[in-house]
């Protein structure tokens, strides 16, 4: 129905960058908001960021200040820019996309990408 399609992740050393990207697909009428997740191991999935389709963000404490969340309604992109990286960010970080409404007329979906790593290491 929807799909999510993350890519951008890799291998950085501390204090570099990455930029993530998000590519919704599908039968998509609209999406409410889209946001970035991450799961480090052993630790609860948590949110590091998210936009609106009005162009409200949110941001992890963590993360105010070293990363931009952007996004690009037509495209129905979302983006990730990580500066200052640092070893605490290593994770699978995860792509989301909520309140999607669907051409075939469904509304207030939630959906998931499969992840992309983002390993900080020197």
């Amino acid at each position: 129905q929807v799909q999510l399609v993350e890519s951008g992740g890799g291998l950085v050393q501390p204090g570099g960058s990455l930029r993530l990207s998000c590519g919704a697909s599908g039968s998509i009428s609209k999406i409410y908001a889209m946001g970035w997740y991450r799961q480090a191991p052993g630790k609860q999935r948590e949110l590091v960021a998210a936009i609106t389709s009005g162009g409200s963000t949110n941001y992890a404490d963590s993360v105010k200040g070293r990363f931009t969340i952007s996004r690009d309604n037509g495209l129905n992109t979302v983006y990730l820019q990580m500066n200052s990286l640092k070893p605490e960010d290593t994770a699978v970080y995860y792509c989301n996309a909520d309140g999607v409404f669907t051409t075939t007329g469904a509304g207030g979906l939630t959906f998931w990408g499969k992840g992309t790593l983002v390993t900080v290491s020197s």
